[in-house]
């Protein structure tokens, strides 16, 4: 099942006042962002609310699904030191895109994420998982008019996906970060149509300000130790 919502972590908003930089010289704490066009659209919220308190930079490109991470996640992590790192994959492994002839099984997907999250646990950073936010009610557009092919994931399926990621990331105790909880309750409100899995600006703006809380609050910690 799902996780409840009331797992979700609350909403950040950071003034001007609120904000805090970083003594001069001090090297600011680093964070990963690994996602796909969900990641990409909140992003800029996220950097903006972490500005002069963590050095935020995401994954190139789109992160896709499961696979794509097992071939980029080296490239992407790099030589250097990571503080923390917050990543979701899961929208590309259900609805397949142009990976749709590959194994995207809820259990290729489980076992896809272990071997993603072992490799992220050698970095020695913090993890955030996010959960991956609701598919649309309708067959998605991309899938319709891109593939000729109507694809609609039912909320059974959704699960199916949702506690396959959840058994990982309980296994290595990873961090959650419950973005699709947050977001299920007004999906209708944030969603540009019904198949459509992406959000408005307001919808990116919320889904922004709780990934900079879950982001700060491991900041935080790694500065207390």
């Amino acid at each position: 099942m799902l996780l409840p919502a009331a797992l979700a972590l609350g909403i950040f908003t950071a003034t001007a006042e609120e904000k805090t930089e970083a003594a001069p010289g001090a090297s600011l704490p680093r964070v990963l962002v690994i996602g796909d066009s969900i990641a990409g659209g909140y992003f800029k919220v996220v950097c903006g609310l972490l500005e002069g308190k963590a050095d935020v930079v995401k994954n190139e490109g789109n992160a896709e699904y499961t696979g794509t991470g097992i071939r980029k996640i080296d490239e992407w992590l790099g030589d250097g030191k990571w503080d923390v790192i917050h990543f979701n994959w899961g929208l590309w492994d259900m609805y397949g895109w142009q990976y749709a002839k590959e194994d995207r099984s809820p259990a290729a997907y489980e076992k896809r994420l272990e071997e993603l999250v072992t490799r992220l646990e050698k970095t020695g950073a913090r993890l955030i998982w996010a959960t991956t936010t609701p598919v649309c009610p309708a067959a998605e557009k991309t899938m319709l008019v891109r593939f000729k092919t109507e694809t609609l994931i039912t909320p059974p399926v959704e699960s199916q996906y949702q506690e396959a990621a959840l058994r990982v990331m309980k296994k290595h105790h990873v961090a959650i970060n419950d973005l699709h909880a947050l977001m299920l309750p007004e999906l209708e409100k944030y969603s540009p149509a019904p198949d459509n899995v992406h959000f408005t600006g307001a919808g990116c703006g919320k889904l922004g300000r709780q990934v900079a809380e879950a982001i700060l609050r491991q900041v935080e910690t790694l500065q207390k130790d």
